[in-house]
């Protein structure tokens, strides 16, 4: 489970991907052509007319304009809380926060709205989904994957150095992995500072276990481990918010991590994030 991820952040819109990576050192730009992305706005578009005439009249939709995008924001105004369950805010803020859906891994999560991708992941991203629609054969000097899990998606806030972030790894393990099998939410917690801090083998780091807890979704049968917890050393503090979960042969962890310095302004940010995060399949 990794617990920092040094990312390098620049903007970012969500229906395509255009990335320009560069290096005061002088590396060559990486330019990414634009990857399509998956939207829900033509389903959610027809949902809402749908809605929309049952519960203020044909009149009133006329009134309105065919236009989606006047439809959403007249939505949003009316109900937030509606707009959010219906995910509508995979395409407009609501309440300061966007929602990421990954149709491919299967999760989905909120975050706030003034955060962005990190450039570097969706440079990969981008790179794979090309190779993968490619007709060409793949190149001859492909080296086997690296070992190292890292994540599959991250966001911060814009031109941070990665001590503020977000982010969510996906690792595979067994089918029949059960994170119950590891004990209850404080004894995983409780391994994962001894796995942080090498069991006591790292005097200089520290690390301690704050909050533990489940919660459960029965409608997709999941359950999540959800841990807070600091870690300390000479040159860092930092406070750690983080959500567990295993189905399918996968462990999914969502860690959001800030300065300790900074928590008391993001407390409540994380806290929502991590409540956000479930299992889409």
């Amino acid at each position: 489970m990794a617990v920092q991820v040094q990312a390098r952040f620049g903007a970012w819109n969500r229906n395509s991907i255009g990335i320009v990576r560069c290096s005061s050192e002088g590396e060559d730009k990486v330019k990414v052509k634009e990857a399509v992305v998956w939207s829900p706005a033509k389903e959610l578009a027809a949902k809402f007319e749908r809605r929309l005439l049952v519960g203020i009249g044909s009149a009133s939709l006329v009134a309105l304009g065919a236009n989606f995008g006047g439809i959403t924001s007249f939505l949003l105004g009316l109900s937030p809380l509606n707009g959010r369950k219906l995910k509508l805010d995979v395409l407009y803020p609501i309440g300061g926060y966007t929602r990421y859906i990954d149709t491919r891994e299967g999760f989905e999560f909120i975050y706030p709205a003034n955060w962005v991708g990190d450039q570097t992941l969706l440079y990969r991203a981008a790179k794979k989904r090309e190779m993968e629609l490619s007709l060409d054969p793949p190149p001859l000097n492909l080296r086997p994957r690296s070992n190292v899990t890292e994540p599959v998606v991250a966001f911060g806030p814009p031109g941070s150095n990665g001590e503020l972030n977000l982010s969510v790894i996906v690792s595979p393990v067994s089918q029949d992995f059960s994170i119950e099998a590891f004990g209850s939410p404080q004894e995983v917690g409780e391994a994962v500072i001894r796995t942080i801090t090498g069991s006591g083998q790292r005097p200089d780091l520290k690390g301690t276990l704050i909050e533990s807890s489940l919660r459960e979704d029965p409608a997709r049968n999941a359950k999540y481990y959800e841990l807070e917890f600091k870690v300390e050393s000479p040159s860092f503090w930092r406070h750690n918010v983080c959500v567990c979960c295993a189905r399918g042969g996968r462990l999914f962890t969502l860690n959001a991590q800030a300065p300790e310095s900074a928590w008391p302004g993001l407390k409540s940010d994380f806290y929502t994030i991590a409540d956000s995060f479930n299992l889409t399949s």
